[in-house]
């Protein structure tokens, strides 16, 4: 374990953090974890549990977010499963599912924030506040999207997503990744570090190496070419670059091209299985 890079939260407290490496895994953890993690989502400013469209980053963010929900779906069910009962854990507002209902699957979902799951209930979606309350359910498919790299207790919930799981579904995954150009570029400045509230930084080493502990390997890898644009945008930002529009587009470009030769893009998909081979 060493320190990794120092950074900061800059789209609330401006508090300063440690990024460490875990060297066995290839992946960072944030230190240290405040006591009151709680109040670092709180406010409008956490777009994920608001449906906010006030500035141009969030309706970039609503725009890009319409778009990859389609993209998800259509991605589930190209895997070749009969898949229909679906769980979201971290559903934010609930768009996802809405989506996911419409198209056919029985879905459920989990959100610890009593405001987005307000917002989830306008829209005929009931969300449970904690994954507990689902113990005695079995799914076809989960997804975490974009909330692996915010949970608590690491190997514990994965060990519980796992026993969620049926023993034929699958559970995709979407988190940044601290390998790709941009987050090399931006360093301290980039945005998909988002401490505290990302406590966990995964490399494509870290998922295959924390799941295969638990009986799961992955299945494929896809791409999420929209968040390199939407993360250079945000850091620009953080870095005080007034023209922060112009370069982000062209920063999330060029991260994508140099992705097409590493493979490591800005944010990464995992679809993962249960190992039938496991002892």
């Amino acid at each position: 374990m060493k320190l990794y890079l120092k950074t900061k939260d800059y789209s609330f407290s401006n508090e300063e953090f440690d990024l460490i490496w875990d060297e066995s895994k290839d992946m960072l953890f944030t230190k240290p974890i405040p006591d009151n993690l709680d109040a670092f989502y709180q406010g409008d400013n956490y777009i994920s549990h608001t449906d906010s469209k006030k500035s141009v980053v969030d309706g970039l963010y609503q725009a890009i977010k319409a778009k990859n929900i389609k993209n998800k779906i259509q991605l589930i069910e190209n895997q070749g499963y009969k898949l229909k009962k679906l769980l979201d854990i971290g559903a934010g507002t609930g768009d996802f599912l809405v989506f996911a209902n419409q198209q056919g699957f029985t879905v459920s979902g989990v959100e610890p924030n009593e405001k987005a799951r307000g917002r989830a209930q306008q829209k005929g979606i009931k969300l449970t506040e904690d994954l507990s309350e689902l113990s005695d359910s079995s799914f076809d498919v989960i997804t975490l999207w974009h909330v692996l790299e915010h949970l608590p207790d690491l190997n514990h919930q994965i060990k519980t997503i796992s026993n969620l799981l049926d023993d034929s579904g699958i559970l995709v995954i979407a988190v940044p990744n601290f390998r790709s150009w941009d987050a090399k570029h931006f360093g301290k400045y980039w945005a998909a570090y988002d401490v505290p509230r990302h406590l966990w930084h995964f490399s494509q080493s870290s998922i295959r190496v924390l799941f295969k502990e638990h009986g799961m390997k992955v299945k494929t890898i896809k791409p999420m070419r929209f968040d390199a644009f939407y993360v250079s945008l945000l850091s620009e930002k953080y870095k005080g670059n007034r023209f922060y529009l112009f370069s982000a587009f062209f920063k999330g470009l060029w991260s994508n091209i140099h992705a097409i030769f590493t493979n490591e893009y800005s944010s990464m998909i995992y679809v993962l299985e249960k190992n039938k081979n496991r002892e």
